[in-house]
């Protein structure tokens, strides 16, 4: 794509968006659209020609100053990024500038008056934003950067713009309303918040009052991370190298926590002990042992975690296993190295790398987590949960909120430089051109044993839980022992009458629909932009390539809990007001999943030789024709994985978006958390059971679709495996 051709598309995308899309009215959704051009969405003529609104004249002579070189054949670089960048740095300055309450910087009084009101920007400021955008990318392609590429241009700066707005500057507002307090800069209030004794107390030590909430939540995000990546390396062993059985049933488990919401393992958990559950009434009646609450604090929490995260570290393990060369552990074999210290010398380092992503893993999640917590942490708090309270409690403290907020930041990415440093620099390469038919050396038998002891049992125990989410649904009341089959759980919240039409008058039905459309939206916007950013960073050269990427990870390293206040805080009020608005959902659905469309890109576009792209541009094929044609086809897989686990995570997300929900536009995660503190427990599984199904059937769909990628090995017969023990 040529400068000219991108720039006549941004003119023309400016155009429609300054002269008949309605200028004002975001946070009215789609209705804005509906009701131009009446009252807040009358199209931007209207608001010229009635002189109130001057300020954006400013915006129509720099279209003005671009159109004629434009509609002549020419695109003069310089002119249209001046114009672009003006554009773009114009309409964010006036919204800032001008708010609900008319003047907001009271220094430009004297060149603006005193101009009415101005509420949040609209579909037209948005249309005129990407013309914006998109002149400034045509400069740049104009005057020969990104190999003159329009297109690339375009990527690399819209999705800058995008990540800025969307990522960086939230997480900068949840960064300065720590130091504000009524409005006024304080740097005396943060450090009195970040140094807080309900974030720092150690009171426990010494007495029988609780620890502050950042020793509560290092705590249990620590023990998460160690004991499910135990677990997991557990299972590992045994699948990989253990010659059992039970490898339908170990593949079986890394997909239950990406199909259940994330506190929906509580609900099981409190149906098992708590202090009328199944397994409370059983001791309490054979064995005298009295009921308590033990399970509703950090044992539960812990429990709940492990079971949610093991399986996720079972599954990073299994593949680390399965990729280490055998010919370097028959080579220790052959130098008289007895099984144990083969294990111990050769597979345990090269384990090194996978082991560390488990443990981040299980450490953030359960930073992050916030349903677990919240349903079963009792007098346990976790700053996940203060978070929430400071900002939906009685007492609304958002500069509280983001002070916490920032905590729960400081711990992640400590997380991420710990593990950064203890990998350091070693090459833990195991794959590589040359042959590789070696065998996986078994398991020392000492080793088999233990993992079988802690295995099984775990193995019976997630199936019990996952029994209860199933079975509970179908039930009068678990959690009382009345297991007489019944559907009311279900009707009360899923019933269906024809009146002249499907009625759905289950209570469940509006938050369901919502979710499916919001998350079948966010889908296909996360796997395509993740895959064109993929594509940037793997095969475009550019200044800030590195930056690039660094903003597309940042998401994945803020906690969940994090996101939400930041949005909160970032998108309640003008210029991009959003808050209630479904938009504001499918936006946070995107950037916080844009991690896994951008790690599964470049995972795949590894796979794929760069001499494909080279001899499509060597036949005259630009950058958007190799994409299409060349690139796209070949990614084929990971478009159709991405998708999918966008769609999952979409689903099951909570603490992101427990905020931003309203009563129009509830989703089904915030619903069952409603029901559980409502006391509706049955209803609140029955839920979970069909939300788990929708997921199941579009995981195994996938999974169907695309298949699994396998290393070819030798199988071992039973004659080297009996050898070889």
């Amino acid at each position: 794509m040529g400068a000219l051709t991108l720039g006549r598309a941004a003119l023309l995308c400016a155009a429609i968006g300054f002269l008949l899309a309605p200028w004002h009215g975001l946070e009215n959704g789609l209705a804005a659209m509906a009701a131009w051009p009446r009252g807040e969405a009358a199209p931007l003529v209207a608001l010229l020609l009635d002189g109130s609104r001057w300020w954006l004249w400013p915006v129509a002579l720099l279209l003005a100053a671009v159109a004629p070189a434009l509609l002549r054949g020419r695109a003069p670089g310089l002119l249209l990024m001046v114009a672009g960048a003006g554009i773009v740095a114009w309409v964010f300055l006036m919204g800032h500038a001008i708010g609900l309450n008319g003047l907001a910087w009271q220094g430009l009084a004297p060149l603006l008056g005193v101009p009415p009101a101005q509420p949040s920007l609209g579909w037209g400021a948005l249309l005129v934003l990407a013309g914006g955008v998109a002149f400034f990318s045509a400069g740049l392609a104009a005057r020969g950067s990104f190999g003159a590429d329009a297109f690339v241009s375009f990527l690399v700066c819209g999705s800058a713009f995008l990540l800025l707005l969307f990522v960086f500057v939230p997480l900068v507002t949840i960064l300065s309303a720590a130091i504000y307090e009524d409005g006024r800069f304080a740097p005396e209030a943060m450090a009195a918040r970040l140094t807080a004794p309900e974030a720092w107390s150690l009171a426990c030590v010494t007495t029988h009052a609780g620890c502050g909430v950042v020793w509560n939540t290092l705590l249990l995000a620590t023990l998460t991370g160690v004991i499910s990546t135990l677990l997991g390396l557990g299972f590992a062993l045994l699948s990989v190298r253990g010659n059992v059985r039970g490898a339908v049933a170990f593949r079986a488990m890394t997909i239950l926590p990406l199909i259940t919401p994330p506190f929906v393992v509580s609900l099981a958990l409190i149906v098992l002990f708590g202090r009328t559950g199944i397994v409370t009434a059983f001791l309490w009646e054979n064995f005298d042992i009295p009921r308590s609450r033990w399970i509703y604090g950090l044992p539960g929490v812990l429990m709940a975690q492990v079971l949610a995260q093991a399986p996720v570290a079972f599954m990073l393990l299994d593949g680390a296993l399965r990729a280490i060369s055998p010919s370097l552990e028959e080579a220790a074999s052959t130098m008289g190295a007895k099984r144990f210290k083969v294990f111990r010398s050769v597979t345990w380092p090269l384990l090194k790398p996978a082991l560390a992503a488990a443990f981040l893993l299980g450490f953030v999640e359960s930073l992050a987590d916030f349903g677990n917590p919240l349903v079963l942490g009792g007098d346990f708090d976790v700053l996940s949960t203060r978070i929430f309270f400071a900002i939906a409690g009685a007492r609304h403290d958002p500069g509280r909120a983001a002070a916490l907020a920032l905590l729960l930041l400081a711990l992640t990415f400590g997380a991420f430089a710990l593990q950064a440093l203890w990998l350091g620099k070693r090459r833990y390469t195991t794959v590589t051109g040359k042959g590789d038919s070696g065998l996986p050396a078994p398991l020392p038998k000492g080793l088999k044993l233990a993992c079988s002891v802690v295995v099984w049992p775990w193995m019976l125990f997630t199936a019990v839980v996952y029994g209860i989410i199933l079975v509970g649904g179908f039930v009068r009341d678990i959690g009382r022992g009345d297991m007489s089959f019944t559907w009311r759980h279900f009707l009360t919240g899923f019933e269906v009458e024809w009146h002249n039409g499907l009625d759905f008058r289950g209570s469940a039905w509006d938050s369901l629909f919502t979710t499916i459309e919001v998350a079948a939206i966010a889908a296909p916007l996360t796997a395509g932009l993740g895959i064109l950013l993929a594509w940037l960073i793997a095969r475009q050269s550019f200044k800030g390539r590195g930056t690039l990427e660094f903003m597309t990870m940042l998401s994945f390293a803020i906690p969940g809990t994090v996101v939400g206040v930041s949005y909160v805080m970032a998108f309640n009020v003008p210029p991009v007001e959003l808050t209630g608005t479904a938009l504001i959902l499918i936006i946070c659905f995107v950037f916080r999943n844009l991690p896994v469309g951008v790690r599964g890109g470049l995972a795949a576009l590894a796979q794929i030789d760069k001499s494909l792209d080279e001899a499509s541009a060597t036949m005259g094929g630009g950058a958007l024709s190799t994409l299409r044609r060349v690139v796209l086809p070949l990614l084929r897989p990971a478009i159709v994985a991405s998708l999918a686990f966008s769609f999952v995570h979409a689903m099951t997300a909570v603490s992101a978006v427990i905020f931003l929900v309203s009563a129009q536009h509830n989703l089904a995660t915030v619903y069952i958390v409603g029901r559980v503190e409502a006391g509706e427990m049955a209803l609140a599984i029955a839920y979970s059971t069909v939300l788990i199904v929708i997921m199941l059937a579009v995981v195994l769909g996938i999974e169907k679709l695309v298949g699994r990628a396998q290393i070819g090995r030798r199988a071992a017969t039973p004659t080297t495996m009996h050898a070889g023990a």
